[in-house]
């Protein structure tokens, strides 16, 4: 199968694009800084183009038979646009090349509230927090999944929880939206990324990817992901 990854620079990004080429696929791996892309191999072209702009989005696509978009910002942008433009011009190049499979990636904070059942602790200091500081974040990434969804295409949207590096795919779940579920492999996000984009699974539907095992201390996601310690992005 022929994918196009924007994004592909990103920790999920990559992860993604390893995955897809280990699996026999061909990958566009889209980038701004094409010379940065650590990964190679005789089935991965690296196209360089800035996913806001309109005609580099437009080539890259062409020719695909899916799009996967790992796009994301970090905590405390201000005036976030990157999700909405971005999904935009994927969606406008798509139509324009009859390419019907797109699968993307939001947040669980996309509702702006935890899922029921949490605990009292978690609802009422760690949520309200981590929406602080990625309001904007969350407000774009819905006003993407808005888009998305309006669209006629066949698209499935991923919210992840908080994300952290875990050393291989694990047996993690994919659910409705408000699942209960703190934290979110990258490993398994690409994963389902990958499965989502060539299986056809969840066609138009938002569901969410939580991980159970090995999951770190709330505290240390709060850190690496909310103040950018230890690195950010998807």
């Amino acid at each position: 199968m022929k994918l196009v990854i924007f994004g592909a620079n990103g920790p999920t990004g990559r992860l993604a694009t390893a995955q897809a080429l280990a699996e026999g696929h061909t990958v566009t791996a889209v980038t701004r800084h094409p010379q940065a892309f650590p990964l190679s191999g005789p089935a991965l072209h690296v196209a360089k183009a800035d996913a806001l702009d309109p005609e580099a989005v437009d080539r890259a696509v062409a020719g695909h038979d899916a799009v996967i978009s790992t796009l994301g910002v970090p905590y405390g942008s201000e005036a976030v646009t990157t999700f909405s433009e971005s999904a935009k011009n994927i969606i406008a190049a798509m139509t324009a090349h009859g390419i019907r499979r797109l699968v993307c990636v939001t947040s669980t904070g996309v509702p702006m509230k935890p899922p029921p059942g949490e605990t009292l602790i978690y609802r009422k200091v760690i949520v309200p927090a981590l929406l602080r500081m990625g309001r904007p974040l969350y407000e774009d990434a819905g006003r993407m999944e808005q888009i998305v969804a309006r669209t006629d295409l066949d698209w499935t949207i991923i919210r992840p929880s908080g994300l952290f590096e875990g050393p291989a795919v694990t047996d993690y779940t994919v659910g409705p939206p408000q699942m209960i579920g703190r934290f979110t492999s990258r490993r398994d996000l690409a994963d389902a990324l990958i499965r989502e984009a060539v299986e056809d699974r969840n066609v138009r539907s938002i569901v969410e990817v939580i991980t159970t095992e090995g999951t770190p201390s709330v505290y240390r996601v709060f850190l690496q992901e909310a103040l950018r310690i230890g690195g950010s992005g998807r």
